[in-house]
C-alpha cells in the first residue's frame, strides 16, 4: 500500500473544502478553487497538493511532474501492462487508459481511503482492465514476482507525505522492481532534484539499472528517473520517435518535444560523488533528509 506523489505546487487561497476525513495514514481533503479540484494531504502540519484536475477539462493534466512521466513512452510507446505504485486521484491511470484502452493497468495504493476519494471525487475509472489494490507497494511487487507476473511499464509515484517511503528507495527494492519488468519493460520514478537524498538515489539507481535518463525542466523541482531492463537508446533514436508521440499526447497538454529537450543521460552528467553510498535495506536514508545540499 502506498501513498502517492507529492507534487508540491502552490494552492490558491479561499478554497472550498468539499470533503475531509482522517484515514489510518493521514488527513485527506478535497478542495475546490474555481475550476480546479485538488486532493490534499495534511502531514505534520504541512499541506501539499497530491492530485488535481480541471473539472471542466478532466483530460487536461495539471501537474508538471505528471507530464514528465510520459517521457517513458519514448522508450516503450505501446505498453500492454502497466503497474502504478501510488494512486492519488487516479489521474495517471485515467490518462493511460484513454491512451491504451486495451492495456492492463494495476494501481497500488496503501490507503483505502485514498482509493475511495479518487473514485468519488476525481472520476478514477476502473473496469476489468483497470484495477486498484490497497496494499504496500513493495509487498505487492514481492507477491507479483512469486506469481511470475511482468509489466511493460512500472511507475513509482509513492510518497508518505514527506518523501518516498524508505523501503521503496533501496537497492533491494529496485532489484525486485527490475525483475518484474518484461524484456522491453521500462521504469519511471517520480522524485526531486532538490532533495538531500539526490546523490544517494542517483547512485542507487545507477547501481541497479546502469545508465538512466534524468527528465526535468525549469518549472519545478521534480525529477523523473527513466530507465529500463534493456540498454537505453541514444538521443537520436528517441528524437525520431517524437512526431508520433507528439500527436498522441497533445490532447492531454503534454509537450513531449519540450520534455525531450531537457532529458539528459546520468552517465554524461555523473552529478553525484563517486563515493556516494548506495541505499540498502540495512542503510536507512530517513535521517539523510536533513543533510545540507
Amino acid at each position: 500500500m502506498l501513498l502517492l506523489l507529492a507534487a508540491c505546487s502552490p494552492w490558491p487561497g479561499n478554497a472550498e473544502v468539499v470533503h475531509s476525513e482522517r484515514s489510518l495514514y493521514r488527513n485527506i481533503m478535497v478542495e475546490d478553487k474555481g475550476d480546479l479540484r485538488c486532493l490534499r494531504f495534511n502531514v505534520k502540519q504541512n499541506k501539499s497538493n497530491q492530485s488535481c484536475l480541471y473539472k471542466s477539462q478532466p483530460q487536461q493534466l495539471v501537474f508538471n511532474y505528471t507530464k514528465l512521466l510520459f517521457s517513458g513512452l519514448m522508450l516503450n510507446s505501446k505498453p500492454g501492462s502497466i503497474l502504478i505504485i501510488g494512486l492519488g486521484g487516479g489521474t495517471m491511470s485515467n490518462t493511460l487508459h484513454q491512451l491504451y484502452p486495451k492495456a492492463r493497468i494495476e494501481n497500488v495504493e496503501i490507503d483505502p481511503a485514498v482509493i475511495k476519494v479518487a473514485r468519488e471525487y476525481f472520476g478514477f475509472f476502473e473496469n476489468e482492465r483497470v484495477t486498484a489494490t490497497d496494499q504496500d507497494g513493495r509487498l505487492f511487487i514481492k507477491r507479483a514476482l512469486m506469481k511470475k507476473q511482468q509489466y511493460d511499464w512500472i511507475i513509482l509515484d509513492a510518497f508518505n507525505g514527506e518523501y518516498i517511503p524508505e523501503h521503496l528507495l533501496t537497492r533491494e527494492f529496485l532489484l525486485e522492481a527490475k525483475q518484474l519488468l518484461s524484456d522491453k519493460g521500462i521504469l519511471t520514478s517520480n522524485t526531486f532534484s532538490n532533495s538531500g537524498l539526490y546523490a544517494y538515489e542517483s547512485a542507487t539507481y545507477y547501481d541497479v539499472f546502469g545508465d538512466y535518463f534524468n527528465v526535468r525542466n525549469n518549472k519545478n523541482e521534480n525529477r523523473i528517473i527513466l530507465t529500463g531492463k534493456q540498454p537505453l537508446p541514444d538521443i537520436q533514436t528517441l528524437g525520431r520517435r517524437l512526431p508520433a508521440l507528439d500527436r498522441q499526447l497533445k490532447p492531454f497538454g503534454v509537450d513531449i518535444k519540450e520534455i525531450f529537450a531537457h532529458m539528459t543521460l546520468a552517465s554524461q552528467e555523473r552529478d553525484w560523488p563517486q563515493d556516494t553510498r548506495v541505499l540498502t535495506d540495512q542503510y536507512s536514508p530517513a535521517n539523510l533528509l536533513n543533510i545540507d545540499k
